[in-house]
């Protein structure tokens, strides 16, 4: 089986924030890069029409994967209007079927934005529905041999919706991948000036580099990535992320499973 890494997150950009590092670690090792966004963020401007600025961010978002020698895709869906639906469901099972990843990785389940939310409930049903023969699915598509690992990244801040703390259980140092995921991250423009104009923050770059010195500090390493897997029944319970980056993986046990609790 090909070592291919499927990230489906709901914007452009949300993979490399959240995720670019071990993306850039594990294309160094070898594998094909897939990042896929739910939207072609249309509503990520305050000057442009949504048709204009889409055509802007795919763009972007292709030179980002290609940093990295990785590949873009778009489920076409659109900006506050993702939903766990049908149509967004045979897409995202499609997309699987082509890619055929070996590991998927999607927003926290638990996560400040609706639109993440509902990608990440959509990642999850199509790893499980992308290798039976009768799910739904465009004619004619592969099944997949078998259900893919998947991943949850950490959502902006490690918070859920009330603020409550969602901690890791995997981390990857990605202190010598840094300079790759920034480099991906800036291909993303447009994005960088609509934050700046909509949330007034002109820090891009440095706002992702104090975010995974956070993370560093629970794996006592200068930068890190967090996620946790997902072991509900019949999806795979093996740590491949772990076991394929295991010379910069730090297994993390929340406080309460460690005294056994």
């Amino acid at each position: 089986m090909e070592n291919i890494v499927l990230t489906l997150m709901a914007h452009p950009d949300d993979a490399e924030i959240l995720c670019g590092g071990t993306l850039a670690l594990l294309a160094g090792l070898g594998w094909r890069v897939h990042i896929a966004s739910a939207t072609p963020g249309d509503c990520g401007t305050s000057t442009l029409g949504p048709e204009e600025i889409a055509a802007i961010r795919r763009k972007e978002a292709a030179k980002a994967a290609r940093v990295i020698g990785g590949e873009y895709h778009c489920l076409e869906r659109r900006d506050l209007r993702v939903r766990y639906d049908d149509e967004t469901l045979v897409e995202a099972c499609r997309l699987l079927r082509f890619v055929r990843p070996r590991i998927v990785i999607t927003h926290s389940p638990s996560d400040y934005m609706v639109d993440h939310e509902q990608i990440s409930l959509v990642a999850r049903a199509a790893a499980f529905n992308a290798p039976i023969p009768n799910a739904p699915a465009p004619p004619g598509t592969q099944p997949l041999e078998a259900i893919p690992h998947l991943y949850y990244a950490d959502p902006i801040e490690g918070k859920d919706p009330l603020g409550g703390l969602i901690v890791p259980t995997l981390l990857v140092d990605i202190e010598s991948a840094l300079d790759k995921k920034l480099e991906m991250l800036s291909r993303h423009a447009s994005q960088r000036e609509w934050l700046r104009a909509h949330h007034g923050i002109d820090e891009y770059l440095e706002s992702t580099k104090r975010w995974s010195r956070e993370r560093g500090r629970l794996a006592n390493c200068e930068h890190a990535e967090g996620f946790r897997q997902h072991l509900g029944h019949a999806y795979p319970q093996n740590d491949l992320l772990a076991f394929t980056l295991r010379e910069r993986a730090i297994l993390h046990l929340p406080r309460k499973r460690r005294k056994g609790t």
